[in-house]
């Protein structure tokens, strides 16, 4: 079993920043693409940021030149750097994980974590 779990979420103004992290443990070989989607009230889910293995990342058009996803591959541990943030940036954010299992396996899982609330407000 994998345990992704955020912190850094809270309350900030309009035009401050955050940074999220979100950590994973357990049994695993290899975390494979890791991502940021958030939620907020009365929408679906959505995706902000991705990142692969290799350190390739892409982003919404929402936040880019504003967010900012990296990873530590020897803390097992994701990132969001989120700046200029903006008063529709108010969602739960959830950090995922594509987790491969054992080495030379195509074998792979899906993880979630339980997110963590961001609000931007005066």
């Amino acid at each position: 079993q994998v345990q992704l779990v955020e912190s850094g979420g809270g309350l900030v103004q309009p035009g401050g920043s955050l940074r999220l992290s979100c950590a994973a443990s357990g049994r695993f070989f290899k975390l494979n693409a890791m991502d940021w989607h958030r939620q907020a009230p009365g929408k679906q889910r959505e995706l902000v940021a991705t990142i692969s293995s290799g350190g390739s990342t892409d982003y919404a058009d929402s936040v880019k030149g504003r967010f900012t996803i990296s990873r530590d591959s020897a803390k097992n541990t994701v990132y969001l750097q989120m700046n200029s943030l903006k008063v529709e940036d108010t969602a739960v954010y959830y950090c995922y994980a594509d987790v491969q299992y054992l080495p030379n396996s195509g074998v792979t899982g899906s993880y979630w974590g339980q997110g963590t609330q961001v609000t931007v407000s005066s």
